[in-house]
């Protein structure tokens, strides 16, 4: 598929904004967080603003971005209208959540957990949206809405670890959460990766139109480029595809788990300053790792445009 960066960015930003949304309101509910305006405001403020500049970006991939507001009117069989459901009540509990910490200076355990579950919800929502195509192999696959989650989980908890630790509220614990967090996701990324690798039934030009034996493509359906092929047809090499793969592990895993040990040997700002260098790595890794999962990604109507597999 074409990896549009419309859709990654929004993919990466608004999972890093709901992972720090959700780890703030469950940290608060523990009771592990204080009720520090300046620091509920930064914090919610970058969890919102991540959302938000996420969700504006999506609209740009749409041919009619006017038209967007129809799409929430498909949420008994959409998954993308569902995401949008979630995504907009969201606001809600986590508007009132950001009013009491940031002018109150009391924050709603209640509202947290509130913000936290509509969090979750839409991050399953939008990874729904990729796993429930059926016509794209490298999507419909059981580890996809664990990856999403999972990124949402890792790249928020790196983000929440930072910004504690340049206010001063640093806790050993973030930091180790952190490490745990970037260790399974690793882990599921990884498993997704030797899962598309390894599946071989993919669909065939035979299987597609339902002839028998070996079927193969006569002459092209168009005689020059098309939507489709712009879109659905997008091809990566197989070397760029394994280099890239290990520059998403090395910079989104490897690199902030060393800088996140580091943190662990120092203290106060010191520590949130190597630890937001960390967020800064995990979050490029996972904008690499979101642009393979697009660059991929073959969907079936590629067969019919000289594809032998899909």
């Amino acid at each position: 598929m074409h990896p549009a960066f419309s859709v990654i960015f929004f993919t990466t930003a608004s999972g890093a904004g709901y992972g720090l949304l959700a780890w703030l309101g469950i940290f608060v509910a523990l009771g592990m967080l204080p009720a520090d305006r300046w620091f509920g405001l930064v914090g919610l403020g970058l969890a919102l603003a991540l959302i938000t500049v996420g969700l504006l970006s999506s609209t740009f991939h749409l041919g009619h971005p006017e038209r967007a507001w129809r799409a929430f009117s498909q949420w008994r069989s959409s998954w993308l209208s569902r995401e949008g459901v979630a995504a907009v009540a969201t606001y809600l509990p986590a508007g009132l959540f950001g009013i009491g910490w940031v002018f109150f200076e009391q924050a709603n355990g209640l509202l947290g957990l509130l913000s936290a579950v509509g969090a979750a919800v839409t991050v399953y929502c939008t990874g729904m949206i990729y796993a429930s195509l059926k016509p794209v192999r490298q999507w419909h696959n059981k580890s996809v809405v664990p990856v999403y989650l999972g990124f949402a989980a890792m790249t928020g908890v790196v983000w929440l670890t930072a910004l504690a630790g340049l206010f001063g509220f640093g806790n050993p614990l973030f930091a180790w959460l952190s490490l745990a967090a970037l260790a399974i996701t690793a882990a599921i990324k990884l498993g997704y990766w030797r899962s598309i690798d390894n599946d071989r039934g993919g669909s065939t030009a035979a299987t597609a139109t339902g002839l028998p034996g070996p079927v193969r493509l006569l002459d092209p359906p168009h005689t020059e480029e098309n939507y489709l092929m712009r879109e659905m047809g997008y091809r990566v090499a197989r070397k760029h595809a394994e280099k890239l793969r290990r520059i998403a592990l090395a910079v989104g895993f490897a690199a902030p788990a060393v800088l996140l040990l580091l943190s662990l040997l120092l203290e106060g700002r010191a520590a949130g300053g190597i630890a937001l260098v960390a967020a800064l790595a995990a979050t490029g890794g996972a904008l690499v790792e979101r642009w393979l999962f697009f660059a991929e990604a073959k969907h079936a109507v590629t067969l019919y445009y000289g594809a032998q597999s899909a």
